[in-house]
């Protein structure tokens, strides 16, 4: 009996063998493949890399003889977005762009040169619009972010995603594809230019618009209006701020595009946000009927703009899921705007249009800002155009899909970063931040001192080195009313 089952287990032992020689065999082609797709993606990104450099070296070159001055560039010479795997460790994107108050020791981050929109001119280089002019009003006290933003240094100027841009200079990535440097214009103030030019170094000197004062969003975009439709009266201008964050690039040139094609019949066309939630701290616009544009099929009449809800409304607007969110894009002609605020504003507009007349003659144009806009009116461009326009039938929306924040407090910020389950937010260098039992909110571990937290939850802890901000994200769109305490109190310099 014992010799007739020794050939069943020598057959088992074999079939054993067999099989452990297949997985092997399988393990070791499955390793080979992933080796030569990585030699791919290696190649890839070398062949990626030096193309790049070309470019750069390129528009290098034709920017010689120019007298420092780079026309019509690619925008390849903007320094190119910085990787997510190296994070930053501060929102500073250099130490010459720390305000002297806040000079920190710690290391900052240099942009990855294969960052992950690197390619992006050339994704889209066929989108390109003719005739068509951004305007990106970079303006703001620093108020909604204090005291990590400040009125010399906005958050427009900070890397709020730590991936090495600023949001400026993710707005201009994210437009470029759609125009070029030499029509693409920023309107800011005086003490905001030179920080500006260095992170925007392909935008032209002429295209930085420079107004003397504040003077709300109105007198901001009916400057670039003004000015060109004069360079070029049949201009198509659209409006777009220096410092909201959009994800979904593709959805929103998109949008963009079809907004053009709206304003070409003498609408003025806004950009409506699908709210992800019953928001209180937006305005909001009633979808009215559609236009039947072949050319824009998503546009519609603007049926009226609202004001920023309570929270019973925010909820009764997403009910109807006839409510967008006004996130204050704008795209229309410059001479449809400038006609718009004659009728609504006119003396608004007769200084504008002073102003845009002489403003390329540089002798003259301090003269006239002096004389004119000290007596121009404050308002923003919602109650001086839009509202009534819209009750006129003349004001549409291109409704959108794309994602959208005007990250106007703390608590907005700290859902645009990662974290851990049941940790705060961090924003700036990780290491400076241990918690023991914390849950939600947000750090900012500005002053390179260690930061600990031990059983509280959903705190805003701002650390910088010459202020140190506490509350929570529930108040955290109240931290201008501390900005307005510590002005009275004699604190000027801290703001």
């Amino acid at each position: 009996m014992s010799f007739s089952f020794a050939p069943q287990t020598s057959d088992a032992n074999a079939l054993s063998v067999e099989a452990m020689f297949a997985q092997i065999l399988g393990a070791v082609q499955k390793s080979q493949a992933e080796i030569a797709e990585l030699r791919q993606e290696c190649a890839d990104l070398k062949q990626a890399n030096a193309s790049l450099e070309r470019q750069i070296r390129e528009g290098l070159h034709n920017g010689n003889g120019t007298n420092g001055r780079v026309h019509a560039t690619s925008g390849f010479t903007t320094p190119v977005p910085g990787s997510p795997q190296l994070r930053a460790k501060s929102p500073f994107l250099s130490p010459h762009h720390v305000p002297s108050s806040l000079a920190v020791p710690p290391a900052f981050h240099v942009p990855s040169p294969l960052g992950d929109n690197v390619l992006t001119p050339f994704q889209w280089s066929s989108r390109d619009i003719p005739g068509f002019y951004v305007v990106i009003p970079a303006g703001g006290a620093g108020t909604r972010l204090w005291p990590l933003s400040r009125e010399g240094h906005p958050k427009f100027l900070l890397d709020l995603t730590l991936k090495g841009r600023s949001l400026i200079q993710a707005t201009w990535d994210r437009l470029l594809p759609l125009t070029s440097p030499s029509r693409t214009t920023v309107v800011a103030g005086p003490s905001h230019i030179r920080s500006i030019r260095e992170q925007l170094p392909d935008i032209l000197c002429e295209n930085l618009f420079c107004e003397p004062g504040p003077k709300d969003s109105m007198a901001a975009i009916g400057l670039a209006a003004a000015i060109l439709q004069k360079r070029d009266p049949n201009a198509i201008i659209g409006s777009f701020a220096a410092d909201h964050m959009i994800s979904g690039d593709d959805a929103f040139l998109s949008a963009v595009a079809e907004a053009v094609e709206v304003a070409k019949k003498d609408y003025l066309v806004t950009i409506g946000i699908a709210p992800s939630h019953p928001s209180t701290a937006f305005g909001y616009i009633r979808l009215g009927d559609k236009l039947g544009m072949k050319e824009a099929p998503n546009a519609r009449l603007v049926s009226s703009f609202k004001e920023k809800p309570d929270a019973r409304t925010a909820a009764a607007y997403i009910g109807t899921g006839n409510y967008r969110w006004n996130a204050g894009m704008f795209v229309t002609k410059a001479s449809v705007l400038l006609d718009l605020l004659s009728d609504y504003k006119p003396d608004l507009c007769d200084g504008l249009r002073k102003i845009g007349e002489i403003w390329d003659d540089e002798p003259q144009r301090q003269a006239v800002l002096a004389e004119v806009w000290p007596e121009l009116e404050k308002i923003p461009i919602d109650n001086a155009v839009a509202e009534p326009a819209a009750v006129e039938g003349k004001v549409a929306v291109v409704p959108a899909t794309f994602g959208w924040d005007d990250v106007g407090d703390f608590s907005s910020l700290a859902e645009l970063l990662p974290a851990e389950s049941n940790q705060p937010r961090v924003l700036g260098d990780g290491g400076l931040v241990l918690t023991e039992q914390v849950a939600g909110g947000i750090v900012v571990p500005g002053s390179g001192r260690l930061i600990t937290c031990l059983g509280v939850d959903d705190l805003v802890i701002v650390d910088m080195p010459d202020t140190l901000l506490v509350t929570t994200r529930a108040r955290s769109q109240e931290v201008k009313r501390l900005v307005k305490k510590c002005r009275d109190a004699g604190w000027k310099t801290l703001l």
